[in-house]
């Protein structure tokens, strides 16, 4: 099993816009990076969890946590010239981006902030993507002990 991060702004698609889903499932559509969509294509796997990550917010955090519910396959938002994911560029003989499934598991127990999981930059998240200066992916991997960690401080006062 691996562990990921996926951001998403909350006002676009948050945790509770993937709770109140069918089956609290949803494509995770929409991703127009190639580091990212080769993430989603090549290495997640059903199973695999992540966090729920609320970005673009006044105090952006881990808000969640979900499940990788299929392998990727090709998006179809990509071929549709009325979403505002099209890419005119992208052909479905040889697509050119992928998404995954991902279903709701709970909410964090509080919001894990970013400022928070920064204070361990210097330290058990030195190599953690996220706390990393200017890391604009939208999906990462988070190790193991990453994830340990994390969850650990979901217990701790806010």
């Amino acid at each position: 099993m691996a562990y990921w991060l996926f951001k998403s702004e909350p006002d676009t698609f948050g945790i509770d816009d993937l709770r109140s889903r069918p089956k609290q499932t949803e494509p995770w559509d929409g991703v127009r990076n190639y580091q990212a969509r080769n993430m989603m294509r090549d290495q997640m796997q059903v199973g695999d969890l992540g966090f729920f990550y609320h970005s673009n917010v006044k105090e952006p955090g881990i808000v969640g946590l979900i499940e990788v519910v299929s392998v990727g396959y090709p998006d179809p938002t990509a071929f549709d010239p009325n979403s505002h994911y099209y890419d005119p560029k992208s052909d479905p003989d040889n697509p050119r981006w992928y998404l995954v499934d991902v279903r709701y598991r709970r909410h964090t127990k509080r919001n894990i902030r970013l400022a928070e999981l920064k204070q361990y930059a210097e330290d058990v998240l030195a190599d953690f993507p996220l706390v990393r200066r200017a890391n604009r992916l939208s999906i990462m991997p988070v190790m193991p002990e990453h994830w340990d960690l994390i969850l650990g401080l979901e217990e701790a006062p806010d």
